[in-house]
């Protein structure tokens, strides 16, 4: 019995306390970008303590090694001795601990990053992203959190966290929720709203053409929509941050907000503003995919190594495809402007080369990995290009095979009543849902489109639900070089020149300089330079490489002035314009004009 007692005792000093993790963030000099972090860890009786900062921030799968802004560390007891560290890796600090002690650990941040959307200071906000501030132990991961800011009296702190002991003060009930809860502080405009008994706030930093009152109107319309999809909301408070910027651009998924960026000119016209408020639905939408369900692998996160996936079409892609079906049934997108965007979606997919090279599963595997430019478009996809065509292509066969009664927003409403976090779902989950609702396998299907690489028939697909892919009356037939060029002074340099294509049969690469073609001298507008030639025309093409005046041949192939356009078939029958209301949840655009 002793022995037990002993034991006892022993494994209740050598175990984590349970108490709060607090931390502090001073911001005295904005101006140079400089935060300075403290945190306090309980009290523990373990020989060394490793604090970490994130590598990675969650919604980007990519390595950002955030520890390059972090300076002067140090740490200390609570009798504020200093404690001797060491750092042991890239994200790691091991304070060596003596005799069971609180550890207290202070530094400074660089935070001038403002597209990453990890962490950015200036004179007139910061957002702070806790991936790229505040550092962590794994002995203390599940415990409470709280958050302190020290900044400019003028700011306001807004957070999808509830408040703690005043506005500047903020508290979690463990890490995850607070990396996944990030900060806008600042000189910024504020509204509120209620929709359906839940409560939103939208927080605008930086001036710029927008219109927030439009914003808001639409923002109402799009939080109304969850229910199109999932029997319930994960959430009963809900931020949009949106930053007006001098350039960067992007947005990221949190678990009750989101950050959405947008250069201060590129909100007013018709075009932005759809962008804008698309983003808002694809952020709107990942509050459930991801953030209440997400893939195996990416639960739970480990935030200093790489989380793989061959789901990530899934998490990202379907997010895409659905944007336009909740803002098309909310009426904020019109169903032309929905196809004018899905036709680009296709367009761009049929001019990728790399959609023969690499799968879907692949393709998530890799996202960390991945890298744009030439090789990329040739030998490679995204998951949001991929995932998005999958996702409407398993869409419109389900819906078919049922007869308008299931479809893929039934698959999704079951990943979330099947498997919310902590767990995460895999490949074979996905295939039993299928089936649950179906009673069919696609497990054939799933190796034909997503484990290889897909070959989508966009005729026939979107011939079932009343739509067809078709050159525009006016176009034009065009002699093409099957590269894409910019502007560099006196010449175009190549930026993409298309696998198997002309140029790329001619020997052309990228950051060749156009010079000539049969001795005229190429301009400004590569279109314009081909104009006096035809298609199938065999041409000399001189060029500039290292610096070199070289030339070759090849045959100039077809393209039109004019893509492919998603439309509205006139001989829809009743059959496929019942299939495309079950799909968007609006009547098909042939109803619609006789009704007006």
């Amino acid at each position: 019995m002793k022995k037990l007692l002993a034991l006892s005792i022993l494994a209740a000093c050598s175990a984590p306390a349970f108490a709060d993790v607090n931390y502090a963030l001073n911001i005295s000099q904005p101006e140079h970008h400089l935060g300075d972090v403290n945190v306090e860890f309980p009290k523990t009786a373990q020989s060394y303590l490793d604090v970490k900062l994130p590598a990675w921030r969650t919604g980007r799968y990519e390595i950002l090694n955030l520890a390059n802004g972090v300076r002067y560390f140090k740490a200390s007891d609570d009798e504020g001795n200093a404690l001797k560290w060491e750092k042991i890796d890239h994200s790691t600090w091991r304070v060596h601990l003596n005799e069971p002690t609180q550890v207290n650990v202070d530094y400074q941040v660089y935070a001038n990053e403002l597209g990453k959307r990890a962490r950015h200071i200036d004179d007139s906000h910061a957002f702070v992203d806790a991936s790229g501030f505040f550092m962590f132990s794994e002995s203390f991961r599940q415990e409470p959190v709280t958050v302190e800011l020290n900044v400019p009296k003028a700011w306001r702190s807004v957070s999808g966290m509830e408040n703690y002991k005043n506005k500047h003060s903020f508290k979690a009930s463990d890490y995850d929720v607070l990396v996944d809860s990030p900060i806008e502080t600042g000189i910024n405009e504020l509204r509120t709203f209620e929709v359906d008994g839940r409560e939103y706030e939208l927080v605008v930093w930086g001036e710029g053409n927008y219109d927030i009152e439009l914003m808001l109107s639409d923002l109402k319309k799009l939080v109304a929509t969850g229910n199109v999809i999932w029997d319930s909301y994960p959430y009963e408070r809900y931020v949009f941050m949106v930053h007006a910027t001098s350039g960067a651009g992007g947005a990221t998924e949190h678990l009750n907000s989101t950050i959405i960026q947008r250069p201060r000119d590129r909100f007013a016209k018709r075009e932005d503003y759809l962008a804008f408020i698309s983003t808002a639905a694809h952020e709107f939408i990942h509050t459930w995919n991801v953030k209440a369900y997400r893939p195996k692998g990416l639960a739970p996160y480990d935030y200093t190594n790489i989380n793989y996936s061959k789901l990530l079409w899934i998490a990202e892609g379907s997010t895409s495809y659905f944007e336009d079906h909740l803002l098309v049934r909310s009426g904020i997108q019109t169903t032309d402007e929905f196809f004018k965007n899905f036709s680009k979606t296709i367009n761009r997919h049929l001019t990728t080369p790399g959609r023969e090279v690499q799968s879907a599963s692949e393709t998530s595997f890799d996202k960390w990995i991945n890298q744009g430019g030439d090789h990329a478009r040739n030998y490679g996809t995204n998951i949001y290009l991929e995932g998005s065509l999958l996702s409407m292509a398993l869409d419109i066969d389900l819906l078919e095979k049922s007869q308008g009664k299931i479809s893929y927003k039934n698959v999704h409403n079951e990943l979330y009543k099947q498997h919310k976090l902590p767990a995460g779902f895999t490949e074979q989950d996905v295939l039993a849902i299928l089936k649950q609702l179906t009673g069919r396998d696609y497990s054939n299907w799933w190796q034909t489109n997503v484990s290889s690489p897909a070959s989508l028939d966009f005729d026939a697909l979107l011939a079932k639900v009343g739509l067809s892919f078709e050159l525009p009356e006016k176009a034009k037939a065009t002699p093409s070089l099957d590269a894409f060029t910019k502007n560099t002074g006196e010449l175009l340099t190549l930026t993409h020149v298309r696998r198997d294509g002309a140029a790329w049969q001619g020997g052309l690469t990228t950051d060749d300089k156009l010079v000539a073609i049969n001795k005229k001298h190429v301009g400004k507008d590569l279109t314009a330079s081909l104009e006096t030639f035809k298609i199938g025309d065999k041409v000399t093409v001189d060029f500039i490489r290292r610096d070199a005046l070289m030339s070759t041949e090849l045959v100039l192939s077809e393209d039109f002035d004019k893509p492919k356009k998603v439309v509205a078939n006139k001989n829809a029958t009743a059959e496929q314009k019942a299939l495309f209301k079950a799909w968007m949840g609006v009547a098909h655009p042939n109803d619609v004009k006789k009704d007006d």
